[in-house]
């Protein structure tokens, strides 16, 4: 049995193979991103901390979004 694994084995890998089962997270993320961006920008005027909010939603890729909607909103509210 062997245990470690070199990089030579990766090219016996079919990464097509793969695709169907990877595509919808990275479709889900790259929607969330967009869709935070977009509300993010479209309220610019009443939200606090439009650039820091905008490296969170790009740099944390799928949390990002998420913490947006759920803390990053608060901010129109208030106002």
């Amino acid at each position: 049995m062997q245990i470690h694994y070199g990089f030579d084995e990766l090219k016996d890998i079919d990464f097509m193979a793969y695709i169907p089962i990877i595509l919808p997270f990275i479709a889900v993320g790259f929607l969330l991103v967009l869709i935070a961006l977009i509300d993010l920008y479209r309220h610019r005027k009443t939200r606090k901390n439009v650039l820091v909010w905008t490296f969170i939603i790009l740099l944390v890729n799928t949390i990002g979004p998420i913490l947006y909607f759920v803390i990053g909103r608060e901010d129109s509210e208030r106002l």
